[in-house]
C-alpha cells in the first residue's frame, strides 16, 4: 500500500504538518483567512506555505472521495 493511500499516515500528516504551528492558531487557518480576505500582501513564500500546509488535507480529501467512489460501486 502506498503512503499517500494510508489513512493513518495522512491523518497524522494533517494533525502535524497541516496544523503546525498550533499557537496562537493553526497556521493553515491563518493562511486561509488571509486568502479569503483578499490575499493582499501575500508573497510567493506565503503561497508556498499555504500549499505546504494544505497538501495533507488535499490528500485526506482525495482518500475520502476514493472511499466514497469505492462504496458507491460496491
Amino acid at each position: 500500500m502506498s503512503i499517500i493511500n494510508n489513512w493513518k499516515i495522512v491523518i497524522l500528516l494533517c494533525l502535524t504538518l497541516g496544523l503546525a504551528p498550533f499557537f496562537p492558531e493553526p497556521h493553515i487557518w491563518g493562511k486561509l483567512k488571509w486568502v479569503l480576505g483578499g490575499g493582499i500582501g501575500m508573497k510567493p513564500i506565503d503561497w508556498f506555505d499555504l500549499v505546504l500546509h494544505g497538501f495533507p488535507f488535499l490528500l485526506l480529501f482525495r482518500l475520502f472521495i476514493l472511499k466514497l467512489k469505492h462504496l458507491r460501486n460496491a
